[in-house]
């Protein structure tokens, strides 16, 4: 079993409380049945977390509304569990949305996940991305450090030349420093 699928089902196996219902979702291999978990009435979120994370395993695109809403919870090990199913799933509508909620101003305490999404993905939106997202914490008393760490490292990561500017901008900032000269330093010099 997959490290992630197992990490998952046990977090999820003490949510739910076990039994037969979780068993059944655990162990079917019928992709409509899990499926219909995602818009049945009345599922709870352990089991819409489930079914998706399951289908986007398995490269079903009818999980992709359900995995970026998880991506976007305030629960990080649901949007740890979301981004490595959008990581999998292979949908072209992933990159575009991780790129909208990491740039969404209104959730940015919500970013870190889809940051580190986009660096996993390497999509053409992820440099551009990453950079507005990162400019906007460079901003006094920004209270998400986390994020535009994440944004630093992932830029250093895609070693764009476009990140350049504002990789020197986040040297001036001692709690981005140090991961700023290491990304600076897997970019390109330009000839």
């Amino acid at each position: 079993m997959d490290e992630e699928l197992r990490s998952l089902t046990e977090r999820l196996r003490r949510e739910s409380g076990g039994g037969a219902g979780f068993e059944r979702l655990v162990g079917t291999g019928d992709l409509d049945e899990l499926a219909d978990v995602l818009t049945a009435p009345g599922q709870s979120l352990w089991a819409r977390e489930l079914a998706a994370f399951r289908l986007g395993l398995a490269g079903d695109r009818r999980a992709f509304e359900a995995l970026v809403l998880l991506l976007n919870h305030r629960d990080p090990e649901r949007c740890v569990s979301a981004a490595y199913a959008l990581a999998r799933l292979g949908d072209p509508r992933t990159a575009r949305a991780a790129a909208a909620l990491a740039t969404n101003e209104l959730r940015v305490a919500y970013a870190l996940h889809p940051v580190r999404l986009l660096v996993e993905l390497r999509a053409p939106e992820a440099v551009p991305a990453l950079i507005t997202t990162l400019e906007r914490r460079l901003r006094p008393h920004d209270p998400y450090r986390r994020v535009a760490l994440a944004c630093v490292e992932g830029l250093g990561t895609l070693g764009d030349a476009r990140a350049r500017t504002v990789l020197n901008e986040a040297l001036a900032h001692p709690a981005l420093a140090q991961a700023a000269v290491r990304a600076l330093a897997r970019i390109p010099r330009q000839r």
